[in-house]
């Protein structure tokens, strides 16, 4: 008869899945940045897109004094990171005709960081704001070095509903811990909701507010 598995296994193997997945999204968004925006070689391709992947997880074990970061103690992060950027450059001409696709990658990065990045804080005895701040953190952090290194300002910044969906996502599972549920179907709902808040402001040019009396960015 096979042994139950414990709980915190497997849920420590669902997050793990989860950020993998993040790292994997992020991974082909930068790449595909890399080859649409820059027009960079393949070992500009795959850096950039390993930024992307990897660089707001860096910063959040850096924010949280988790070190060394995830990224240098597990292997599978730079793998997963290093295959996306060769699978984008690959496969760059095939996703160029997806308009989308570059969009498509980030927000699915964008959710699946958010309720990982919050899952870890909370993990490492963060409070509930902190989570939820590092989980934005860990979402938009890789996207923003992406867009410094292609001298564009930053989505975070610029973009239709960036860092909002990620906020959204990571509260998701920080309300769900503080009901005392950590199950899986909780990550996966913030990384949905998150997802679908990006698109939904991307397809319909949704803006978080501006200040009072600015109609336009040209006023």
């Amino acid at each position: 008869m096979t042994a139950a598995v414990p709980a915190s296994t497997a849920a420590s193997t669902a997050a793990l899945v989860l950020d993998l997945a993040g790292t994997f999204a992020f991974a082909l968004n930068g790449a595909l940045t890399a080859v649409r925006v820059a027009r960079l070689d393949i070992v500009g391709v795959v850096t950039l897109g390993m930024i992307t992947a990897l660089g707001g997880g860096i910063l959040r074990d850096v924010l949280l004094g988790a070190l060394p970061p995830a990224t240098f103690s597990d292997w599978r992060y730079l793998l997963v990171a290093t295959a996306g950027g060769l699978l984008a450059f690959a496969l760059s001409r095939q996703l160029e005709r997806v308009s989308l696709s570059i969009t498509v990658f980030d927000a699915l990065g964008l959710g699946l960081f958010a309720v990982t990045g919050a899952t870890r804080a909370l993990d490492l005895g963060a409070g509930a704001g902190q989570a939820v701040l590092l989980g934005g953190i860990t979402a938009v952090g890789g996207g923003t070095l992406r867009d410094v290194l292609v001298r564009r300002i930053p989505s975070v910044l610029s973009s239709e509903l960036y860092a909002v969906p990620a906020l959204l996502g990571a509260l998701v599972v920080v309300v769900a811990d503080r009901l005392g549920s950590t199950a899986i179907t909780w990550s996966l709902a913030g990384a949905a909701l998150a997802f679908t808040v990006r698109m939904l402001g991307v397809g319909f040019r949704l803006n978080a507010p501006s200040p009072p009396g600015r109609r336009g960015t040209g006023d």
